[in-house]
């Protein structure tokens, strides 16, 4: 089946982009390799999205988007795209994992980031055994319990806020002495009587047994004194890689492999468009990707417009 656009990812920007196309009366697949909500589903709380003044919970707003999209006539398609090619015709062919195809007309790429990884010794030793990326998922194993948290933007300090209130102590790592993240949750991180703050350090590497881990090494980058961090767990949160490798090579990307578009989420290939975190841009937040999903499915079905005229 040829399908007027395929948007893949059902995170905000994709949830968002499907509605606007398929309320344009066209025949639209939504690809997804997971549940519906993408990053938000590791968000414990969103304060700064309109509308909710009491903040909402990430797997509730989750929610409300798969409620939203029930209500519409938007194929969705399981499964994770591994490459895409463009055809003679100007259609577009994605290859999913087991052995799926998709064709469609005009594709809106909206399968966002994942965690960079830290690159510390230890780090891939103790993947799932003490080292996390998802405070929200994991948090509750270290209920009661040391852990360190490691970034100084957004993430880290909203996630060392959120396991404040689970774990035992936190010890917050970031490799500066001033952190990057918004003033308001700086102020909360600074308040937190069992947060304790490790700046102007990095991880020299992660620790543990058989058990997990047990500690993390940090040096600070002035002094050179080293100390050892008695920690369950590590949480990591430096940066964002975007999932952009199964667009085509002709779909310019940034050094760090985000795709650049114009301002209406335009690429460089014609008929394909990004939105969302996988684009290349400043601001990675729910309200964003929200907004660069309705962009994104306008120009699409433009495009579509011009190309059937």
């Amino acid at each position: 089946m040829l399908y007027d656009a395929a948007v893949i990812g059902a995170g905000p920007a994709g949830v968002t982009a499907a509605l606007y196309l398929v309320r344009s009366g066209l025949k639209v697949a939504l690809v997804e390799n997971s549940a519906t909500g993408g990053q938000i589903l590791s968000t414990a709380e969103i304060e700064n999205y309109p509308g909710f003044p009491k903040s909402i919970k990430g797997w509730e707003l989750a929610d409300l988007f798969e409620e939203h999209l029930a209500g519409y006539s938007v194929d969705r398609v399981r499964g994770q795209v591994l490459s895409s090619s463009q055809k003679e015709d100007g259609s577009f062919l994605l290859n999913l994992s087991e052995g799926k195809t998709l064709e469609a007309s005009a594709v809106v790429a909206c399968t966002g980031a994942r965690h960079r990884l830290l690159g510390a010794p230890g780090e891939d030793t103790f993947a799932g055994k003490g080292v996390s990326y998802c405070a929200v998922c994991d948090g509750n194993f270290y209920r009661g319990r040391d852990v360190a948290v490691v970034g100084g933007g957004n993430s880290a300090l909203e996630e060392a806020l959120y396991l404040s209130r689970i774990a035992g102590k936190v010890y917050l790592i970031h490799r500066r002495d001033a952190f990057r993240g918004a003033m308001v949750y700086q102020k909360k991180v600074r308040e937190a009587a069992n947060i304790e703050l490790v700046t102007g350090s990095v991880v020299d590497e992660i620790r543990g047994g058989a058990a997990g881990v047990d500690g993390v090494a940090v040096r600070h980058l002035a002094s050179g004194d080293t100390r050892v961090l008695p920690v369950d767990g590590v949480f990591i949160y430096v940066g964002m890689e975007p999932v952009s490798g199964y667009l085509p090579d002709n779909v310019n990307r940034d050094a760090a492999g985000f795709v650049l578009t114009d301002t209406e989420m335009c690429t460089s290939l014609p008929g394909v468009f990004a939105a969302g975190d996988i684009r290349a841009k400043r601001c990675r937040q729910v309200s964003s990707a929200v907004g660069d999903g309705a962009t994104a499915a306008t120009a699409a079905f433009s495009y579509l417009e011009q190309r059937n005229a």
